[in-house]
């Protein structure tokens, strides 16, 4: 990975950032966080899998930018499904405003035809939890540059029911058996995709991981393990000329796979 920065959690290294990966442009290059492992060295990140190549292990990507993709793949059209457009767009790599072992401060320009729609600030830091958990503290602020008011949609805003995904989103890799997700009060893919719970957690056999944020929840267990928070869940987010939004999402990643106890203690540590 030439010029992946490493990501250390006190004296373990636990993953590694790659700010301007080389990728086609139907992939929607962006940044990404790949490998993540436990503090035990389990891999909790899959990058390009067959299934889906334009998943890259963990960061932030959209599908719906004023129309723009940078999500990855194909775009889902109204009354069309979805299509191989010529519509991706990039998150540019402009620069580091901190450094740190474990982590890091970055600026982006989310560009798509030759024009920047978003500046991005985005933060990662990596902290110790517990004897065999760290946290991963990702915050983003995208800030409209256009000049004009900015829509940001999804599959479910044009018209795919259930698919509002948008925002940070986390592929998991693939361990057999689909991973168990759960929140405090509901389980299984089909109750938890779309709560707006305060954490949700996607438990494979040799890990876990233990989200926490404010936006409702995208998940996937079987037809592949992910998870992700979703900016346009049901309507479109219009963001103003000059204005901004602010994201961020707090995970805790396990070694081993944690009970609804293990988890819920787990997630009241969390740095929020």
């Amino acid at each position: 990975m030439t010029g992946a920065l490493p990501l250390r959690c006190g004296s373990t290294t636990v993953g590694a950032y790659v700010p301007a990966p080389r990728l086609a442009s139907r992939l929607s290059p962006r940044p990404y966080l790949h490998p993540l492992t436990t503090l035990g060295g389990t891999p909790v990140t899959e990058l390009m899998p067959a299934d889906h190549l334009h998943h890259l292990g963990a960061g932030v990507a959209v599908p719906d930018v004023a129309g723009h993709n940078f999500w990855g793949g194909r775009t889902f059209v109204r009354d069309r499904g979805p299509t191989e457009l010529d519509n991706h767009g990039e998150q540019r790599h402009l620069g580091w405003t901190a450094r740190r072992p474990d982590g890091f401060t970055e600026e982006l320009s989310w560009t798509a035809a030759g024009r920047e729609l978003l500046h991005e600030e985005r933060t990662v830091t990596a902290r110790q939890l517990a004897a065999r958990a760290w946290e991963l503290d990702f915050s983003f602020t995208l800030t409209n540059t256009t000049g004009a008011s900015l829509r940001i949609g999804s599959p479910a805003t044009n018209g795919r029911p259930g698919a509002g995904y948008g925002g940070f989103f986390w592929r998991a890799p693939r361990t057999g058996t689909p991973p168990q997700v759960f929140t405090s009060d509901a389980a299984g893919e089909d109750a938890v995709h779309g709560s707006t719970a305060g954490w949700l957690v996607l438990a494979a056999e040799h890990w876990t991981l233990v989200l926490c944020g404010a936006d409702p929840w995208f998940v996937r267990t079987r037809e592949y393990p992910g998870v992700g928070s979703a900016l346009a869940w049901r309507s479109p987010l219009t963001v103003p000329a000059g204005g901004s939004v602010a994201r961020r999402v707090v995970t805790a990643v396990a070694d081993g796979r944690l009970g609804p106890d293990e988890a819920a203690a787990l997630a009241a540590r969390t740095t929020r």
